[in-house]
């Protein structure tokens, strides 16, 4: 796998779990379909969870200078 095909599964896990905690909270499952998708529910979070963390480093990396000390990312508020 690419790492660019790695951003949609981010998106993908994301909506999967928007849609878990939605059938979740309307509380209409059997219980053994409940603890399933909380199962599944805790597998994307960690998913997730890989993903930003891998997304911090790269920004981390590229937000480094020659000298080794990291410079944080302050996004640009002024408008164009």
């Amino acid at each position: 796998m690419t790492k660019a095909a790695k951003a949609p599964d981010f998106e993908k896990a994301l909506g999967e779990l928007e849609q878990l905690v939605e059938r979740l909270e309307r509380g209409d499952l059997p219980l053994d379909e409940s603890l399933k998708a909380f199962e599944r529910g805790v597998a994307l979070t960690r998913q997730c969870q890989e993903a930003l963390k891998a997304a911090q480093a790269k920004v981390e990396i590229l937000t480094s200078r020659a000298d080794g000390v990291t410079v944080p990312f302050e996004p640009d508020d002024t408008p164009e």
